[in-house]
């Protein structure tokens, strides 16, 4: 294990805070301090501004990165003309500090970046997705040279490249090849960009209508390298769950939290007010395994959307869940039970009396509080994750799918 997993992300001066409190002996302010650290990191804003020319398939992204459909309620108005007048907010629906931002189309008569980039409040946005479901024009490369300029960072998508594929697949029909063809829309982008002065461009290809294809995983795995640690997470909880790899990386995201909860847990422990650190930790236990169902697409709301999406019924995805406890409703009286069962309960039972003990019986309770929240999340998530992939798998019928293969034990 590394010795500073626990402090992923966490600064360092945070960490050396907290040190610093630990070595004085000040639990409470150190656990404070954790504590805090913990709350910013679970909700840091995200705002992410998707802009282009009109007729880019802005807000098509916008609805499809949130999971949502173009005709639910809260869904980003789309068509075939520039809807888009002034920047819109679309909240993520179950993590409201992440936000899109459909911006309007660039391609203007009057279209300058810095005028642009002024009327739409610049500074407001962590990074910049430039759409086309063409080749990138004069205006997209001016905006891009502008956004740089200001220390801000950019990407390309093109997208509807489905369409392309389509209109390739009836033209050539002895000589139709989706990868080569792909990478001959990929190179037009980059060479188009590089006459503009734009080098090194990150171009993603895209299906907004099939945003599981093409570049969508490795769009997200640039974009979680580029942004700062606790954007980064925030940004990969959120995605919608339409491949094995993010599945895969949420749950290493979530598995590196486990530390963290478990030492707040341990810190709590270790006060001297007998019963204080069972109340933290089933708060801590509830609190973790209701985050685990949303970000894995297995809470009640999210089922249900994912049946309607693929015109199944809500019944037939959780058969083939095989962990009863990752669709039941998390509440204080679940983990309580849980924690009061078996080995885990006669841990909790020693915790309690150990805490009664001055010095040497919190310690002993701090240990024990951190090994039971420790594996209780873990097992949890070991969990959830691995029916996630079933829950997906089911709903897109891919037994073959390779984003989707049978073994899932490597989770």
């Amino acid at each position: 294990m590394d010795p500073n997993e626990p402090f992923h992300f966490i600064s360092d001066e945070e960490v050396q805070e907290i040190n610093s409190a630990l070595e004085e002996g000040d639990l409470f302010k150190a656990t404070e301090r954790l504590s805090e650290s913990l709350n910013e990191i679970e909700n840091a804003p995200l705002n992410i501004a998707i802009t282009g020319e009109s007729g880019s398939g802005k807000s098509t992204f916008v609805n499809a990165i949130r999971g949502m459909d173009d005709e639910e309620e809260g869904a980003a108005k789309t068509g075939v003309v520039e809807t888009t007048k002034v920047p819109i907010p679309y909240p993520h629906p179950q993590y409201n500090n992440v936000t899109f931002w459909d911006l309007p189309g660039i391609g203007t008569p009057n279209f300058s970046p810095s005028i642009y980039l002024e009327s739409v409040e610049f500074s407001r946005y962590d990074f910049f997705i430039i759409m086309s479901s063409e080749r990138f024009r004069h205006n997209d490369m001016q905006l891009a040279e502008h956004i740089q300029t200001m220390g801000k960072k950019f990407y390309f998508v093109r997208s509807k490249v489905d369409s392309d594929l389509h209109a390739s697949k009836i033209r050539r029909k002895k000589t139709y090849n989706e990868e080569n063809i792909l990478e001959e829309i990929r190179q037009n982008c980059i060479d188009s960009l590089h006459v503009g002065g734009i080098n090194d461009p990150h171009v993603f290809l895209l299906s907004c209508l099939e945003l599981n294809k093409y570049d969508f995983n490795r769009m997200q795995e640039t974009l979680q390298q580029e942004l700062p640690s606790h954007k980064r997470h925030v940004f990969l909880l959120c995605l919608p769950n339409i491949s094995r790899p993010i599945l895969e990386r949420k749950r290493e995201a979530l598995k590196k939290e486990i530390w963290r909860w478990a030492l707040l847990s341990c810190a709590v422990a270790t006060a001297p007010v007998p019963g204080l650190s069972v109340v933290c930790d089933v708060g801590i236990l509830v609190k973790e395994m209701i985050k685990y169902q949303k970000a894995f697409g297995l809470d009640q709301y999210s089922l249900q959307k994912l049946a309607n999406k693929f015109g199944k019924d809500v019944s037939e995805l959780k058969s083939v869940i095989k962990s009863p406890l990752v669709i039941q409703e998390i509440n204080k009286e679940l983990v309580t039970t849980l924690l009061t069962r078996g080995p885990t309960g006669v841990l909790m039972a020693v915790e309690y009396a150990a805490s009664n003990i001055p010095v040497i019986g919190t310690m002993a309770a701090g240990s024990i509080s951190f090994v039971t929240t420790y594996w209780m999340l873990r097992g949890f998530l070991k969990d959830i994750a691995e029916d996630a992939v079933r829950v997906v798998r089911k709903a897109l019928d891919s037994s073959v799918d390779p984003l989707f293969p049978n073994e899932i034990n490597s989770l």
